[in-house]
């Protein structure tokens, strides 16, 4: 039992980043299909938006409203400026975002510095559960996590905004004959994948190091991620994110991290071979 609950605390805390990083890609890559390779340099926009609220004087709780308004804006505008002019080309997608990912590494970098930046976490102490002390601020991740995706969760199958989503990705010809507006629709999808995005470098900066690339070790595993529970599924993420995180954490107790990562990734390449449409397809 006392071997049993750190298992299935740490297991629940690497599903629950492996989560966060990639609901953003879900709706950029599974809803819109766009192949979003700077997707993980916005996780690395909210980390250090927690860096500068935090250099200011404001805290982590600061950082943690203003981390998606800044990805939002910035998410916006680059959709405005870029993204629209390539959702016909996928191609152009990848090239023109890979592009986007160096440059705003280098940005990063130069305003920066390379040296990885200093952050205070909220909860520094631990908490006793069933025996066993477990870092309070992993348990808040878990807790943030979940009902992050649950809003998230909410938004799309409840609101307007999610219902013309939907009604543009499935015809973007019909949705126009209703009045939905797809560019408008394309633009808050891109830019609320960025906030969300965001949102998760804040709360992965107290776990790992804060430099100008600490996004691109999430960039494949959130592809992986969508593509196992299903693209074009909001729920498919959660189970992407069990599979996955469940069994990185399991064979991280036997072998080197980087090697059980590497094998996960394989196994889900194996999954996709038989069951390309994912785990729980739209």
């Amino acid at each position: 039992m006392e071997a049993l609950i750190p298992f299935s605390l740490n297991a629940l805390t690497l599903i629950s980043i492996l989560l966060m990083v990639s609901m953003g890609m879900a709706i950029i890559f599974g809803l819109m299909n766009v192949i979003n390779l700077a997707h993980g340099e916005f996780i690395t926009i909210g980390a250090f938006t927690l860096v500068v609220v935090q250099g200011l004087g404001g805290n982590f709780w600061l950082a943690l409203i203003a981390a998606p308004i800044v990805g939002y804006i910035i998410g916006l505008a680059l959709e405005k400026a870029l993204i629209a002019r390539i959702y016909e080309n996928p191609l152009h997608a990848i090239l023109v975002t890979w592009g986007l990912s160096l440059i705003l590494q280098q940005v990063i970098q130069l305003i920066f510095g390379a040296s990885p930046q200093s952050i205070t976490g909220p909860f520094p102490g631990s908490i006793d559960i069933l025996g066993v002390a477990y870092p309070a601020y992993r348990l808040f991740l878990i807790a943030f996590a979940l009902a992050t995706f649950a809003a998230t969760i909410l938004v799309f199958k409840k609101t307007k905004f999610g219902l013309d989503l939907r009604a543009s990705i499935q015809s973007s010809e019909m949705a126009s004959v209703m009045g939905v507006n797809p560019d408008k629709i394309n633009a808050r999808a891109f830019a609320s994948g960025a906030a969300l995005a965001a949102l998760a470098g804040v709360l992965l900066a107290p776990l790992t190091a804060v430099t100008a690339y600490m996004g691109i070790n999430y960039l494949a595993r959130s592809f992986f991620v969508v593509l196992v529970g299903g693209a074009g599924s909001i729920s498919g993420v959660a189970a992407g994110s069990g599979l996955i995180g469940s069994l990185e954490t399991a064979l991280s107790y036997e072998i080197p991290t980087t090697v059980a990562q590497a094998l996960v990734l394989a196994l889900a390449i194996v999954i996709l071979r038989f069951r390309p449409q994912g785990i729980l397809p739209a």
